[in-house]
């Protein structure tokens, strides 16, 4: 559960940090200077990228028994500039550090074998 986790909040960020950049940087350097560098580099990276960060949360998803409501915001969240931050802050709170608790808390009330 923890490197599931992991995964998905890396590359939460990363395609959160190129869907700002293609937007906020690529898009208007491509109207005003029609320079399209940005938009056709990083905005296929952050293509490639966000296949991998669906699949990975995906994983996750499966991972914590999510309904799909909240799975299909989780995978969407690449798509909407800044979202990805806000849902994985959401995703941390709700589902992810609950999980993380009850996965080791079992293994902490285990009495030691000597």
């Amino acid at each position: 559960m923890r490197t599931a986790a992991l995964r998905y909040r890396v590359m939460a960020y990363i395609t959160g940090v190129l869907i700002i950049v293609v937007c906020f940087a690529g898009i208007p350097l491509q109207v005003a200077a029609h320079n399209t560098f940005i938009v056709n580099q990083i905005g296929t990276v952050h293509g490639v990228l966000y296949i991998i960060y669906v699949i990975f949360a995906y994983i996750l998803a499966q991972k914590l028994k999510m309904k799909l409501g909240p799975t299909l915001l989780l995978l969407l969240a690449g798509t909407v500039p800044i979202m990805t931050f806000f849902v994985e802050r959401w995703m941390m709170r709700t589902y992810i550090t609950p999980a993380l608790a009850a996965e080791s808390a079992p293994a902490e009330q285990q009495p030691v074998a000597r």
